[in-house]
């Protein structure tokens, strides 16, 4: 078990702010994550966080994959100090880290979102994963399912995810995973591309849209510019920047703020 003092870091405000979907909670501060086919179960108290791995785990994949090194205080410094949507929405998402994802994992992922709800894509996710994912058990001993490899879909007709209640999206999720395996989608090749280059290049992918495309950019590219507009996020712009959301100020940082409003907006505050 490794214990850290974290700040700016809120399992629960991570869970609920819409990036990761086999993240859930199991007792009073205490939350498991399934991430590609790694298991962890951390327990936080404030600051305070234990991570139930052993130290190699920790520091070769989680470490990384909860963003850990980067100073999320300094994004927040940089909001304008007229801007008190924007200060109040910080405030409140203070704890929220822009996750290292599976690029495969975030496209499978928000090809789901699309019209859909975070607990309907979370069922979505967990069926894929029990009917496709491979049977794993973690260091602590903890059984999972791995999320499925794109081989293990690519087979599959168009219509075969529908059991798993993906409903016409089955048809993204199938034909996506065949470019993947085919080569027409070259992951290793999207990875070393800019934010606009990969963004451009997810685009030709059958079924990926403006939101989507920029989802999988910041939540599996970890790109901080890209700003995915959705409902939310488009009543948001509309309400508080009817001039347009300055991204020239905040050129790097827009997807941490992104997730600011967006936990801001979607839990009422």
């Amino acid at each position: 078990m490794i214990r850290k003092i974290i700040d700016n870091f809120s399992l629960e405000q991570i869970c609920r702010s819409g990036q990761c979907f086999r993240m859930s909670r199991i007792g009073d501060g205490s939350y498991k994550i399934i991430a590609n086919d790694q298991y962890i179960e951390v327990r936080q108290r404030g600051k305070e966080c234990e991570f139930f791995c052993d130290e190699q785990e920790f520091a070769d994949f989680w470490e990384n994959y909860f963003d850990l090194k980067t100073d999320y205080s300094a994004c927040i410094a940089r909001i304008s100090p007229n801007d008190d949507y924007l200060k109040n929405a910080a405030a409140v998402g203070s704890g929220i880290r822009i996750l290292r994802q599976d690029l495969w994992e975030m496209m499978v992922t928000f090809l789901i979102s699309q019209q859909n709800n975070l607990p309907r894509i979370r069922r979505c996710i967990q069926n894929i994963c029990e009917a496709y994912g491979e049977k794993k058990v973690n260091s602590e001993g903890k059984e999972y399912c791995a999320f499925p490899r794109p081989e293990a879909l690519a087979g599959l007709s168009e219509d075969a995810l529908r059991t798993c209640n993906l409903g016409y999206r089955s048809k993204y999720v199938v034909r996506c995973a065949r470019d993947v395996v085919s080569g027409a989608s070259d992951r290793e090749k999207i990875s070393g591309m800019d934010y606009q280059q990969a963004r451009k290049e997810l685009l030709k992918l059958f079924g990926v849209g403006e939101k989507v495309a920029d989802c999988v950019c910041l939540f599996g590219l970890h790109h901080l510019q890209a700003f995915p507009v959705d409902t939310h996020i488009s009543q948001a712009l509309a309400q508080h920047y009817a001039e347009g959301f300055p991204h020239s100020r905040y050129h790097d940082i827009q997807g941490v703020l992104q997730q600011y409003i967006f936990y801001f907006e979607i839990n009422g505050l």
